[in-house]
């Protein structure tokens, strides 16, 4: 999309459910291992410390967001839009720096390749069950290295198996609990996860047990009660001082203030080598991601993730032409091809700005016609 930002969609078998079923893995190199295996190159995962924020609010308009920034040295990052064959549908983030190859780039791999890679390193995304979560690094000498029996997880496979399987927080919590957790890079993080009935939390591991602690900012230094409370850089404390303030004057948000919230904490404010490389916006009602590039807060990228319309089951791009299913105010008959204008009067979009990535996905349409007797499902998105 542009320098140091692209998008790729991956559809099918990422191979992630056999993952799981072979007990995962204790280490990057573990899932290093198992990508080699799949994609006949020589796959490694690198070092990466990075500094992040986190906000929770409830949207003025309805329903939850959900806030992130990614504070690193300038790299290159790839959205990932998943529809696994088996699993829910998401949105996630990756650094693709982390990924290392023995003589190839990544971006010279296929497009195939290169998403079904990017599907096990996520920092941050979100699912059709509008559940986000993020992960976030804590400056500590300690790690986290469970060996209770479990199947094993990383940091980003942890995040990838969240949005695969999760629906909500506790359902978040409850498969966390199942899995011995191995830290990427064997540096200590935390997890941000919040749903859209509103519930947000941390989740840490201190001395190798799991502790949750609800709250709505999430820096990098420690939540859970006892000694280790409070540990973290001087600077995580200052964001999150600036976001608790933020959210004590607004109870709620829109996508706009969130995009303003995140803005007070970038990396430019600090005078630091390090820069927001991106900040992402998930609306956890209508499933959409705003992403903001390298601290330029006017432009943003939005990808909408799954329509809420029941009327409109699914629009397909088929060979130039587009299929329908349209149920309205009876029960959906078979699928019937359709003009475009037909098709733009079902949906309520207006062509040619409509661009149908995949069902499920699109980018770069205009604002939906609102339909007066279901205002409650216009759901906005500026491509």
């Amino acid at each position: 999309m542009e320098d140091g930002l692209s998008a790729i969609r991956f559809e099918g078998d990422s191979g992630f459910d056999q993952f799981l079923a072979q007990g995962g893995a204790a280490s990057d190199g573990g899932v290093a291992q198992y990508l080699t295996s799949l994609v006949k190159e020589n796959i490694s995962l690198g070092d990466l410390l990075f500094g992040c924020s986190t906000i929770s609010v409830q949207n003025t308009e309805g329903g939850y967001l959900f806030g992130r920034n990614f504070d690193w040295e300038p790299c290159n990052a790839m959205i990932v839009q998943s529809a696994p064959e088996s699993g829910y549908k998401s949105v996630s983030t990756v650094n693709t720096d982390f990924i290392g190859m023995s003589g190839v780039d990544l971006s010279q791999l296929p497009d195939k390749f290169q998403a079904l890679i990017c599907l096990y390193a996520p920092l941050d995304g979100m699912n059709e069950k509008g559940l986000a979560v993020s992960v976030n690094m804590i400056q500590d000498s300690a790690t986290i290295d469970q060996n209770t029996g479990k199947p094993g997880l990383t940091t980003t496979t942890a995040i990838r198996l969240l949005l695969d399987r999760a629906a909500t927080v506790n359902e978040a919590l409850d498969l966390l609990a199942q899995y011995d957790m191995h830290a990427s890079m064997g540096y200590m993080m935390h997890f941000a996860i919040a749903d859209n009935t509103g519930r947000s939390v941390v989740v840490e591991w201190v001395n190798n047990e799991m502790v949750v602690v609800e709250t709505p900012i999430v820096t990098n230094f420690y939540m859970a009660e006892g000694k280790k409370n409070g540990i973290g850089t001087a600077q995580s404390h200052e964001r999150y001082d600036i976001l608790i303030d933020t959210l004590s004057n607004h109870k709620t948000m829109n996508q706009e203030e969130v995009r303003d919230a995140l803005d007070s904490v970038s990396k430019d404010n600090f005078g630091e080598f390090e820069s927001t490389e991106w900040s992402v916006v998930f609306d956890l009602e209508n499933l959409t991601a705003r992403y903001y590039h390298r601290e330029n807060h006017a432009e943003n990228y939005t990808f909408q993730l799954y329509y809420k319309l029941s009327y409109i089951e699914q629009i397909e791009i088929i060979a130039g032409t587009r299929k329908a299913q349209t149920p309205r105010a009876h029960e959906p008959g078979p699928n019937e091809e359709i003009s475009d204008e037909e098709a733009a009067e079902n949906a309520g979009l207006r062509f040619p700005a409509l661009q149908l990535l995949s069902p499920g996905f699109c980018k770069g349409w205009h604002r939906r016609e609102q339909y007066p007797h279901r205002a409650s499902d216009h759901a906005p998105c500026d491509g």
